[in-house]
């Protein structure tokens, strides 16, 4: 693709990863209208992106169309996070377990220079970069698993899971499960991280039901 499409379709990935973030990291509540216009103005581009974005963000279910009026960023219930934790535990579990069995040097490397960012962002109070960091690194973790199939299942519902379980607060806390986690993965500790990964997922699922129910909204 050249010429106008090929920027009309960069410009979609770009404003779909901003407002996806935006979502993630709690910039845009739930319930708060996506109003292209509104959008287009304040990332400086046409309202087509901005559409498509949206569109995209309502495959990932993140999002809310309301035909004929504007979109919304979508009320999740504690029904939705004990569902989606079920789920979660059972897959992401794997993908540990097959990250610590088929991992290579460079692969750790790379888990382990994520969890060091997400380390020093902790640090210094960076709460942002260090939610990204640790959503990266359970994004790594499912490359190291080395699985078509878990990588197409995750895909899915990613989004989801990032927005429901990544806005902790305690951020050297869950740097701190990382590491953990990734040196049972360096070990090749299959049983370590077998006990660890679940303990760690639990922990997610607390601090979401903990912000849902002391949230004046639903999410």
């Amino acid at each position: 693709m050249t010429g106008a499409g090929a920027t009309g379709e960069l410009e979609s990935v770009r404003v779909t990863r901003i407002l996806r973030e935006d979502i993630i990291l709690g910039r845009r509540v739930p319930g708060s209208r996506l109003i292209e216009r509104d959008i287009a103005a304040e990332l400086e581009v046409s309202r087509l992106p901005v559409r498509e974005a949206i569109r995209t963000l309502v495959a990932e279910g993140v999002v809310i169309a309301r035909p004929r009026s504007w979109a919304v960023v979508r009320e999740f219930t504690q029904r939705d996070i004990r569902d989606f934790a079920e789920v979660r535990e059972s897959i992401e579990t794997l993908v540990f377990v097959f990250a610590a069995e088929r991992h290579d040097a460079e692969g750790i490397a790379r888990l382990r220079d994520v969890y060091e960012r997400e380390l020093a962002a902790a640090q210094t109070g960076d709460a942002e970069a260090a939610r990204l960091a640790a959503g990266e690194f359970h994004g790594v973790a499912t490359v190291l698993a080395d699985n078509d199939m878990l990588c197409e299942m995750i895909d899915v519902f990613a989004t989801r899971l990032r927005w429901l379980f990544g806005q902790h607060d305690d951020l050297l806390a869950m740097a701190e499960e990382h590491r953990v986690i990734l040196e049972a993965i360096a070990a090749r500790d299959v049983e370590a991280v077998r006990r660890i990964v679940p303990q760690h997922l639990a922990i997610g699922q607390l601090m979401a039901e903990r912000r849902l129910a002391s949230s004046d909204i639903t999410i």
